[in-house]
């Protein structure tokens, strides 16, 4: 009878061990599912914005260099106040995603490109304080660091 005891305690105990191991693998291969998940909207998310940037900075600069009043000025104007729309909901999506000092570089950013903007928009050809390039640079570095995108020696 004892025997029969131990041999249901060490079934009891072998099922709850397998049950528990089971489970927590589980639970860590839905934690890395998540991650991985939750850092591919994330880089797809910074690679968006960054394109929008430099799509509005382009379109404003052909704006101002391009004939006020003509069809062309009115096209690349149309086409950079689109880009900021979704400059605008890209920036939202990166707020709800990004760590800390990529929205504070991206945040810099917008800065930046919304006094060329404005430059635009009141048909000033004067250089835009702020160097838009350096700004891009640094929000490239801060979404590489929140990804864990190690540095290639040639960038060090």
């Amino acid at each position: 009878m004892i025997t029969q005891i131990v041999t249901l305690v060490g079934v009891l105990i072998g099922a709850l061990t397998s049950f528990l191991a089971t489970t927590m693998a589980e639970r860590a291969r839905y934690q890395r599912a998540m991650t991985t998940r939750w850092d591919e909207r994330k880089l797809d998310t910074y690679i968006e914005y960054a394109s929008c940037v430099k799509e509005i900075s382009s379109t404003a600069k052909r704006a101002r260099q391009a004939e006020a009043g003509t069809e062309t000025h009115a096209e690349y104007f149309a086409a950079m106040e689109a880009a900021e729309l979704r400059r605008s909901v890209l920036f939202e999506t990166l707020v709800l995603l990004a760590s800390p000092a990529a929205i504070k570089a991206a945040h810099e950013v917008n800065l930046v490109l919304w006094q060329e903007e404005i430059a635009t928009r009141h048909n000033n050809g004067t250089p835009v304080q702020g160097d838009l390039v350096a700004l891009m640079n640094d929000y490239h570095e801060r979404a590489r660091i929140d990804l864990g995108i190690p540095r290639s020696p040639w960038q060090q």
